[in-house]
């Protein structure tokens, strides 16, 4: 009898063991994956910012949709005026400017990027960001923002669902959002991230 309860008492303790060290190894995991998925998120949502300011340059507003912002990216080029000669050289000759068009795809992002993906976020099956637009009035200037955003929700999903209520929690608390965000459209914020660090 005095085994058996012996018995018991350690595979009661190995069992106990495993809940203690599981109990700490949850946070560490979801914050692991959670870091993961964030640094990915965050520089996709950099290359939108880096597409929609480059839209606006050429447009003078941003889009709402990423059907015309990819199709820009795709088939639109800058006008770049080329120099040859130096004005302040008079032995060198005449100065000879010329246009050029530079494709903005080749201008803003590095070879093969895989424009299509642009508005898929990261680690989901084809979720895609939510992005608006607005006209502001900013001390009696009207200003074209812009805004992409993805929740934790869609961004973290399949992670520990009480961990991320608690993230989410912590995120309101600091940022206002529970996610990642790019611009504002309730406030011109020069197209800052919510991420802290620009």
């Amino acid at each position: 009898m005095k085994t058996v309860i012996q018995a018991v008492l350690i595979v009661a303790i190995c069992v106990m063991a495993y809940f203690v060290y599981e109990s700490i190894q949850q946070p560490i995991r979801f914050n692991k994956e959670q870091d993961k998925r964030y640094k990915v998120t965050i520089q996709r949502l950099r290359d939108i910012r880096t597409a929609q300011v480059a839209y606006k340059a050429e447009k003078k507003e941003y889009t709402p949709n990423f059907d015309s912002l990819i199709h820009f990216l795709k088939t639109g080029n800058f006008q770049v005026v080329k120099q040859i000669g130096d004005e302040d050289d008079s032995a060198a000759g005449p100065v000879i400017r010329e246009t050029i068009l530079i494709g903005v795809l080749d201008s803003l992002f590095e070879k093969n990027y895989a424009v299509d993906s642009l508005r898929y976020v990261p680690f989901t099956e084809n979720a895609q960001f939510e992005m608006d637009t607005a006209t502001l009035e900013a001390g009696r200037v009207k200003v074209h923002v812009f805004e992409a955003r993805v929740l934790n929700q869609v961004l973290l999903h399949g992670l520990d669902p009480q961990l991320l209520v608690n993230f989410d929690s912590a995120r309101v608390r600091m940022v206002k959002y529970a996610g990642l965000k790019v611009g504002s459209v309730k406030e011109p914020n020069n197209n800052a991230g919510n991420w802290g660090g620009e």
